[in-house]
């Protein structure tokens, strides 16, 4: 007999696949810096366009990736409280508790590197250069 609050088998599929997500979370992050010294390694060479832009791509996956790994990581840290299911008032109680949890010590890590990560991906967004450089 369990003595803990009852969780829908929605609620604890979702937890079962962020848990094993979230497993893999370091690796993520070796992949992402792995991609960008890839791409950096490739500029500083003057590589040809589209070896750039391919490592550019393969960049901008490999953080997204890590992003979702690191959001999956920040759930199971906040624990199956703030999953969202059933009517309007269930997800405004999850939506509370998700607030109430990322205050929380031990989850906060996991929030700053989703949005670390989150920040990486827009910067490297907005100032990578895709095009063939004009000035010669």
């Amino acid at each position: 007999m369990s003595l803990g609050r009852k969780m829908s088998p929605e609620v604890a599929e979702r937890y079962a696949a962020d848990k094993e997500l979230a497993a893999g979370l370091r690796d993520r992050l070796t992949d992402a810096q792995e991609a960008e010294g890839r791409l950096r390694s490739a500029q500083a060479a003057r590589s040809p366009y589209a070896e750039v832009r391919e490592l550019a791509i393969g960049y901008e996956r490999a953080l997204y990736t890590a992003i979702l790994t690191a959001d999956a990581a920040e759930r199971v840290a906040m624990g199956t409280k703030t999953y969202e299911h059933g009517d309007a008032g269930q997800r405004r109680s999850a939506q509370i508790a998700a607030r109430r949890a990322r205050a929380k010590p031990a989850v906060r890590p996991y929030t700053d590197e989703a949005d670390r990560l989150r920040t990486l991906r827009e910067t490297h967004k907005l100032t990578f250069r895709a095009s063939p450089s004009v000035a010669g």
